[in-house]
């Protein structure tokens, strides 16, 4: 079986990357990002494993690599890289980072009763449409926070019950 695994751990390691490459750009340029959100996510996590074999299997050479002056480098240049954006998304989009989660955050901070005549329904109908999609304690003078903190679901389930309130 290791010999299975160190055959394949490079091949996976390029595969995997590829696809991580490609769906990271469509997401970045916002095409397709139903399509693309989901493998990008599972399909990088799933990349990890591969690339932890990838080093086992040719360790000396990567022990070898690190020790370079510019590996540190580098990795000191990715360290600020990623800290830069880390900070400046605190601090423009608030908590979550964006200005889509921001937005999402004070939309969900209020009731059914506030939210629906902005969203061109009334509150009764999307009381009806959030019990439809398991949020079962759905009440017109809830907060949609309340509502996911107590359903044990989560944001996208909350967006999803919405959306079919307003839909077609």
């Amino acid at each position: 079986m290791p010999s299975i695994l160190q055959r394949y751990a490079t091949p996976l390691t390029i595969g995997l990357f590829l696809v991580s490459l490609i769906s990271g750009v469509a997401l970045f340029f916002h095409a397709a990002p139903g399509v693309f959100h989901s493998m990008h996510e599972w399909l990088s996590m799933l990349l990890i494993a591969p690339v932890v074999l990838h080093l086992w299997r040719n360790w000396r050479a990567m022990a070898a690599y690190l020790a370079r002056p510019a590996f540190a480098i580098s990795m000191s240049v990715c360290l600020v890289a990623a800290l830069g954006f880390g900070l400046a998304s605190t601090v423009v989009g608030g908590r979550h980072g964006s200005a889509q989660f921001a937005i999402l955050e004070a939309l969900t901070a209020t009731t059914p009763e506030k939210l629906a005549p902005a969203l061109g329904t009334d509150a009764e109908h999307l009381v009806e449409m959030l019990k439809l999609h398991g949020f079962a304690k759905a009440a017109a003078d809830v907060t949609l926070t309340d509502l996911v903190a107590d359903s044990g679901r989560d944001e996208g389930d909350l967006a999803s019950a919405i959306a079919a309130a307003v839909g077609p």
